[in-house]
């Protein structure tokens, strides 16, 4: 089994001259970047209601919520919704290809 650690400490690490991650996503064009921060109606409604669920669904015209985190939570936080972000995202490419894939085989079963 290989051992990762290496790797990710590489990948993670936090001088901006060495984080790759960081370097990956400065060398993206701003078009690119925009696509990539959209995200669709149904990922977005389905990352608000999971950060709800983390954080507590009162509503707000009954009651005045105020959460108080340190720094580092609140940053467990973000990375949290952004990891959600991106496993939506790619489970709804998933998802137009299967429907795509389908319908090419419904359409080749109606050509023979």
């Amino acid at each position: 089994m290989n051992d990762l650690s290496n790797k990710n400490s590489d990948f993670f690490d936090n001088s901006e001259g060495n984080n790759l991650l960081w370097q990956y996503v400065k060398s993206m064009q701003s078009e690119v970047i925009g696509e990539l921060s959209k995200p669709s109606t149904e990922a977005a409604k389905v990352m608000e209601a999971n950060l709800m669920g983390m954080l507590g669904n009162l509503p707000p015209d009954h009651f005045g919520v105020m959460i108080t985190t340190s720094k580092e939570n609140l940053g467990r936080l973000l990375a949290s919704a952004m990891m959600n972000g991106y496993f939506l995202r790619n489970a709804e490419q998933r998802m137009g290809f299967e429907r795509y894939l389908q319908a090419a085989a419904e359409s080749s079963d109606t050509d023979r």
